[in-house]
């Protein structure tokens, strides 16, 4: 079976020009403890799109993507990514075209750069000599060729986590999932790393920080009381003169519900 990717999107003519839906999310709700996080959560995404996705509960974003990610389970609604249905077992193929990296790089301490992307590209079924070309091209990117053998323990938290990334992008997904990235990273590199997956990939990026990811993100998303209260091009921030920030998104967000009253 064809394997899908964004390449392989892109190089139609007839998603280049109606830019297909990649993520869709239908009513997502769900409790933790007593709290509503996320309650009727409706968003549409099109393909190629980076979006940034925070919320005035600083945990909403977190919890969407782990949704999204297969990670944490909805107590409602329905997830589709890149055309796979997230149900309660994991569609086929999801490996391969759904990338997730957590605020932690969830990666053995123990392993080496080199091995942490052997077993991502394991994992995702990608064998014979076509997988060591991937790992050789994804350390040369993320600037680990130099220690891909020096266990990750021994090589700091921005090495894990360029490593995490590294391995999510190597089955080349059609979305990538990414929760508070590269916190460990100097302004200017994260910047450079985030920029890698380029711009026909659907990236999602939750973060507290909204302000830090102007110059990666094209478009916004703000839950409030659990659902989607702006979803919109980050150029209307500018238009209305606006802070990326939490503040900022929360006023945009104001200014379009006076404007339906």
């Amino acid at each position: 079976m064809p394997i899908s990717t964004p390449d392989a999107l892109w190089s139609s003519p007839a998603a280049r020009r109606l830019r297909p839906v990649a993520v869709e999310i239908t009513g997502l709700a769900r409790t933790v403890g007593a709290e509503r996080i996320l309650d009727g959560v409706d968003l549409a995404i099109a393909a190629g799109a980076r979006v940034l996705v925070a919320g005035v509960n600083p945990g909403a974003p977190s919890l969407l993507l782990r949704i999204m990610a297969g990670l944490a389970r909805p107590d409602r609604g329905t997830v589709v990514l890149a055309g796979l249905v997230r149900e309660a077992s994991i569609p086929e193929g999801w490996a391969r075209r759904i990338g997730f990296v957590g605020s932690d790089p969830g990666i053995p301490l123990w392993m080496t750069p080199a091995e942490s992307l052997e077993l991502a590209a394991r994992l995702a079924g990608i064998h014979g000599p076509q997988r060591q070309r991937l790992i050789d091209t994804a350390l040369q990117n993320f600037q680990l060729g130099a220690i891909r053998d020096r266990p990750l323990r021994h090589a700091g938290r921005n090495i894990a986590e360029r490593t995490a990334l590294a391995a999510a992008l190597l089955p080349d997904p059609e979305v990538l999932l990414l929760d508070e990235p590269l916190r460990a990273h100097p302004p200017p590199d994260r910047l450079r790393l985030l920029r890698i997956p380029g711009e026909r990939r659907t990236v999602l990026i939750g973060s507290r920080f909204p302000a830090q990811e102007g110059g990666i993100v094209d478009r916004v998303v703000l839950i409030r009381d659990g659902q989607v209260a702006l979803h919109a091009p980050i150029e209307e921030l500018d238009a209305q003169r606006l802070p990326l920030s939490l503040r900022g998104l929360t006023a945009l967000a104001d200014l379009g519900r006076v404007g339906q009253e």
